[in-house]
């Protein structure tokens, strides 16, 4: 499979709840970390979001990779607060991967996460090292590029950027926050990993699974 081959009809699905599965397990530790370095809803505000998928998804029943990923976009528009925005934007912008009939490739996969980084860029004024979620996307953004453009098979190239959005979340310990709530208490937060970037990461590890590459996401290093 080339990098211009469809990540396969039921990418969306795998995806959106691969998510999901790893969101909602997910939820205390990421609930704990941002009680740590900010101001303690994140998890509260993931099990919301998830809530408002699981209630569209009942009731539109989804059956493209867009359609998909739009319920999940708008899924966190619904929660509010700073999280909500950021992540529903971001997912606005992946759904934009596949046409309306078809399932995305994995270049224009890689074109719509780099377009969803953008996004929260552009509103949430954050760079590389500001302690966000950009800490995991960018990293990951520039590995599944530089795979695709090596040749590396879709599956493959999504493994490489999940494991650089594992490094940069699990980096983010070690910096102090510039952005966003965590900043607010410093080098308290040092030691720490930023909640965002790391529910970043599991959004990476459940587009490698529902690539191909495995059955469930592993969240093991968040804590």
């Amino acid at each position: 499979m080339s990098s211009t081959d469809t990540l396969g009809d039921d990418f969306g699905r795998a995806l959106v709840t691969g998510i999901r599965e790893a969101l909602v397990s997910a939820a205390d530790a990421l609930g704990d970390l941002d009680r740590r370095a900010g101001d303690g809803d994140f998890g509260a505000n993931v099990r919301t979001a998830m809530k408002l998928l699981d209630a569209s998804v009942e009731t539109d029943r989804p059956g493209t990779s867009r359609a998909w990923l739009t319920a999940l976009s708008r899924a966190w528009l619904g929660v509010g607060g700073t999280s909500g925005p950021l992540f529903g934007t971001f997912f606005r912008d992946l759904a934009k991967a596949a046409d309306e009939d078809a399932a995305p490739t994995a270049e224009r996969f890689a074109e719509a996460l780099a377009a969803g980084q953008a996004t929260i860029q552009k509103y949430g004024e954050a760079q590389v090292g500001d302690k966000t979620m950009i800490d995991a996307l960018d990293p990951a953004v520039t590995a599944l590029r530089e795979a695709l453009g090596a040749g590396r098979g879709p599956v493959e190239a999504l493994g490489a950027a999940a494991q650089a959005a594992v490094d940069g979340a699990r980096a983010t310990a070690e910096t102090t926050a510039r952005r966003g709530r965590a900043s607010y208490v410093g080098d308290a937060a040092r030691g720490v990993i930023d909640p965002g970037a790391a529910a970043m990461a599991l959004v990476l590890g459940a587009a490698h699974a529902a690539a191909g590459g495995g059955d469930a996401v592993d969240a093991d290093w968040i804590g």
